[in-house]
């Protein structure tokens, strides 16, 4: 049984992967081709990737595109239109005008994010499921997967590891943390890190002990900007058009799947500590974990004995 270990720069991002099987390295090159595959289907950057054709196309005429793109708008569509949601798929006029993160951030003038704001309708998205089609139904709609999708990439990563005998494995698609089996360096469980929203990434402010799960957390810290005093986070309401006020710095959820993570770390990010807890207990299979701008950590009832605090 061999250990392998590999580290990929690919989406902006940095990509660490182990597997422990007989054709380890093997399954890392695999794993490698696979999550190139991922980059041109579903990038954002990239003018000719399908999903960027999406915003060129598809008000004109549906649009085929790859199984896998149409599993996540599909998915993606479903939890944008639940009710209380913070999660909407059709942000991306919002996050092009505001540009939080990348060169040229601002504020945008209010007429600006009011005209934005009647594109971010996900009801507007058409799909057709025996076809694989795409079809926007008002022009200028353009998807934003980008709050879900390294937990689908993760997690289909896991599912080829499992599927070819690994019998251990990690995959962190930065920040996206999925284990499979016995941790190499302790045994049994293993203890991820979750990152302190007050402090450089890196620093950890707690251990949760998890196995054959997902870790992911988001942040205001995570892409910020500061404007006469005021500082503005990367995580819209797609009913107001600006960044979501709460009191919330941070979102850790533990679920089976990565993709799960993704979307209850964006979906709930709005609420309050007591109601994001109080929703977590309520689903079968999944913990939470919260921060407060105060500094408060407060966790669900399934992580007792499984997180460590550490000093703030």
């Amino acid at each position: 049984m061999n250990e392998y270990k590999k580290i990929i720069y690919l989406m902006g991002t940095k990509i660490s992967l182990y597997i422990k099987a007989d054709t380890a390295e093997k399954l890392a090159e695999k794993a490698e081709d696979m999550l190139i595959h991922y980059e041109q289907v579903f990038s954002a950057n990239s003018d000719n990737s399908q999903l960027a054709l999406l915003k060129k196309e598809a008000s004109f005429a549906p649009q085929k595109v790859d199984d896998e793109l149409y599993e996540l708008i599909k998915i993606g569509k479903e939890h944008s239109l639940c009710e209380n949601t913070y999660l909407n798929i059709a942000i991306g006029p919002l996050i092009k005008l505001w540009k939080i993160g990348f060169q040229g951030a601002h504020v945008p003038e209010k007429e600006s994010i009011a005209k934005v704001l009647e594109l971010l309708k996900p009801e507007n998205i058409q799909l057709d499921d025996e076809k694989k089609t795409v079809y926007f139904l008002k022009k200028g709609i353009e998807l934003d997967l980008g709050a879900i999708a390294k937990g689908y990439f993760a997690d289909k990563v896991m599912e080829l590891f499992k599927e070819n005998g690994a019998v251990s494995a990690m995959v962190d698609m930065g920040g996206n943390v999925l284990v499979f089996g016995e941790s190499p360096s302790i045994g049994g469980d293993w203890n991820v890190g979750i990152q302190n929203p007050f402090l450089p990434r890196g620093n950890a402010v707690a251990l949760v002990k998890i196995k054959d799960q997902s870790v992911v957390t988001s942040g205001i810290y995570e892409r910020m900007f500061e404007k006469d005093g005021t500082k503005y986070h990367h995580i819209f309401d797609s009913k107001t058009g600006y960044p979501i006020e709460s009191n919330i710095a941070s979102l850790t959820i533990i679920a089976d799947k990565s993709l799960n993570c993704d979307i209850y770390t964006t979906k709930l990010f709005g609420l309050d500590a007591a109601s994001i807890i109080r929703r977590v207990n309520s689903i079968k299979g999944m913990g939470a974990v919260v921060i407060t701008t105060d500094g408060k950590l407060a966790y669900t009832d399934n992580l007792k004995g499984k997180i460590y605090p550490l000093t703030m």
